[in-house]
């Protein structure tokens, strides 16, 4: 149903905007604070969140977590992954260079989602899916270049993106299988709960109690971030295809780098911004295209509705 199409539509952008502005605030994070630790706070919140509202207002949810599917089990750990991968990305490269890079996951996911999940595309979608992968690669030839030759501590980040990107694919193309049989958030139970339990060692939790207020907030905000932005793309992958998704996530980095411009507007002085030229800012426009060709043309397939 067109109705359905708009809400997947708007919960993946909801989840677009949030991813937008956290690089910025991870990178802001492991300035404080060590990557693991973040990393296991962000899930505990989510999961802590998430546990108390089930346990009064739908206490059946919380049987998933007796006996979990493995398929669940499976997409819980890609998402740790991708959470360690991603954060030690940031740590060791910039955040513009992270979203450079993790873009991979939301094009594989596509190409899943086509090859795998066996979901139609029409002309139109694969055409607004090319233009979108050219946006990308244009807008981000620059920045591809001067990550040649960086010193090894920057390599390796750049490695640790791209097990998070590849990470990120497992986790989604399992969650939009899993999520036809499961309600969305009762399945992010499980997903926040199991990697908050494993990074549970490596937490340093009196680095925690030596925060100060603000960092705190930083901290909440950035477990608030993982609660919401999944709860949405959760919903989103009910609602809408996987490429379809995907396409919409790509846009992200363009919130980071509008982000990066404000700070520097702003003369805040703790993280660096990078200059685009004319050819980034049509690279842009060519990504947003891509993606609204892409979502907003949907052929109907016999008149029904997949849900």
């Amino acid at each position: 149903m067109k109705d359905n199409r708009v809400k997947g539509i708007i919960y993946a952008s909801i989840t677009t905007f949030l991813w937008g502005f956290l690089a910025i605030a991870l990178k802001m994070g492991t300035n404080v604070i060590d990557p693991m630790t973040i990393v296991w706070f962000r899930f505990f919140v989510a999961f802590a969140i998430l546990f108390i509202y089930f346990s009064i207002a739908k206490s059946a949810y919380l049987k998933i977590m007796l006996k979990p599917p493995l398929l669940l089990a499976v997409a819980a750990i890609g998402l740790g992954l991708n959470y360690v991968g991603f954060l030690n990305g940031v740590d060791k490269t910039t955040p513009s260079t992270a979203q450079v890079l993790i873009q991979l996951g939301p094009i594989l996911l596509g190409l899943v989602g086509v090859v795998i999940l066996k979901e139609r595309v029409s002309f139109r979608q694969g055409l607004g899916f090319l233009v979108a992968g050219l946006g990308l690669f244009l807008f981000y030839r620059d920045n591809i270049a001067k990550m040649i030759g960086q010193e090894d501590a920057f390599n390796t980040g750049v490695l640790w993106v791209l097990v998070a990107a590849v990470a990120w694919v497992l986790y989604a193309a399992l969650q939009k299988v899993l999520v036809k049989s499961y309600p969305a958030q009762q399945l992010n139970l499980v997903i926040f709960g199991i990697p908050a339990l494993l990074f549970l060692p490596f937490a340093d939790f009196d680095a925690l109690f030596e925060l100060s207020p603000g960092n705190w907030l930083l901290m909440v905000y950035l477990g608030a971030n993982t609660l919401i932005a999944y709860a949405c793309l959760a919903v989103a992958f009910k609602y809408l295809e996987a490429n379809k998704v995907g396409i919409i996530i790509t846009l992200n980095p363009i919130f980071t780098f509008v982000f990066m411009g404000l700070i520097t507007w702003l003369e805040i002085k703790w993280i660096s911004f990078e200059e685009f030229t004319i050819m980034s800012l049509v690279a842009a426009l060519l990504v947003v295209s891509g993606a609204i060709l892409a979502v907003a043309f949907t052929r109907k397939q016999g008149g029904k509705s997949k849900r």
